[in-house]
């Protein structure tokens, strides 16, 4: 074959799938679409800047200067309203579902020890995400340590000599004392496994039998498309068990990492999650003409699903409204059980309201599918 035919054949052929391409709508538009959702989540939503902090406020000083304190903590723009704590036990509770990220103590001598130039409080800190944690710490440590100490207006306060000696934050890091990497990673690992195969391994079903001619024999079947669907599921959530405790009891051999909660909270989520996620796919296959539509719109759902679920970013961190969607993903509520799990040792009681957002999710996307699957046969 001489050479000039050769590149002549390559272009022809080229040439027609260019224009096959040209006229795919859905793969045009997921494209597109992709760099331009990247691009705006890269550039404007993700920051490791703390912002939007959720914190509690354990004062048992009660005085002018500890409230001071607190609004200059709150004015600082990166935390929301704190929530009025009473003890340590609720300390605790708060940052084990949390409901906070931070909560500072202040101790019923901190008025005194301003006097005295010796003032001290606490910052229990979840130590679950290091990243934010080392921030926030970081952000109320400068705060405190410009603390003006002297009572008085502003104005007055700025223009007298301070009294010797900043204030003290005794930090205290918890579920992760050390503020490892690997644990943060880790104990959400088996979510981000289960949502790239949930949804790969679905979103090919449908849109194969139909390539291959099989999708009207079945539909044909005396089954109606909701047994359908669910059929196609059951093998699957078998699969999805199977690498959840090949993952789990990896992480606790290898790098010592075992659920420090429940083990019976962790399998009960894990079903929802897994049918929510099996029906996007599904979802996907229903709506995709071809297989290769079939990958790039899966595609299109992982990527944001790992962005705004919070495993990779911290959700509590994203501005109002971004936070709102990534909670129409099943990755954000499973994430949060997970990491409930595994390193706050959660138990039944706090998975509960994840497990009601993914069987509502399911729900939800059950019936879209049989919408979408009523036979039009005939």
């Amino acid at each position: 074959m001489s050479r000039p035919r050769f590149w002549s054949n390559v272009l022809a052929v080229a040439y027609r799938e260019a224009l096959v391409l040209r006229h795919d709508r859905a793969f045009i538009g997921v494209v597109v679409a992709q760099p331009i959702m990247m691009l705006v989540l890269m550039g404007m939503v993700l920051s490791n800047k703390p912002a939007n902090v959720p914190w509690a406020v354990l004062d048992r000083s009660e005085s002018p200067v500890s409230r001071r304190l607190v609004e200059e903590i709150q004015a600082s723009g990166y935390f929301r309203a704190p929530r009025t704590i009473h003890g340590y036990e609720e300390a605790r509770e708060v940052l084990r579902r949390g409901q906070a990220l931070a909560v500072l103590v202040v101790p019923d001598e901190f008025a005194r020890r301003i006097e005295r130039g010796r003032p001290r409080v606490q910052l229990l800190i979840d130590g679950s995400d290091p990243l934010s944690a080392a921030r926030i710490a970081g952000y109320i440590g400068q705060i405190a340590s410009a603390f003006a100490t002297r009572d008085g207006p502003p104005a007055v306060r700025h223009a007298a000599p301070r009294l010797p000696g900043a204030i003290d934050v005794r930090q205290r890091f918890w579920f992760n004392p050390t503020l490892s990497d690997r644990k943060f990673f880790l104990s959400a690992l088996a979510g981000m496994l289960l949502t790239n195969l949930c949804l790969s391994v679905t979103a090919l079903g449908l849109v194969g039998e139909r390539e291959v001619g099989t999708y009207e024999q079945m539909l044909a079947l005396p089954t109606t498309p909701l047994e359908i669907v669910l059929g196609k599921l059951v093998p699957f959530v078998g699969v999805s068990y199977a690498l959840l405790l090949f993952t789990t009891v990896a992480a606790g051999v290898i790098f010592g990492l075992w659920p420090q909660g429940s083990w019976l909270a962790l399998l009960v989520v894990t079903l929802p999650f897994v049918l929510a996620s099996l029906a996007i796919g599904v979802f996907v296959s229903a709506v995709a003409r071809t297989s290769a539509q079939a990958v790039f719109i899966t595609v299109f759902f992982i990527m944001p699903s790992f962005v705004l679920s919070g495993v990779l970013f911290p959700y509590q961190l994203m501005p109002r409204g971004v936070r709102e969607i990534g909670a129409l993903f099943p990755l954000r509520w499973y994430q949060i059980a997970l990491r409930g799990v595994i390193e706050r040792g959660a138990g039944m009681v706090e998975v509960l309201v994840p497990v009601a957002a993914l069987a509502a999710l399911f729900a939800g996307l059950l019936l879209v599918i049989r919408w979408r699957m009523k036979p039009r046969l005939g």
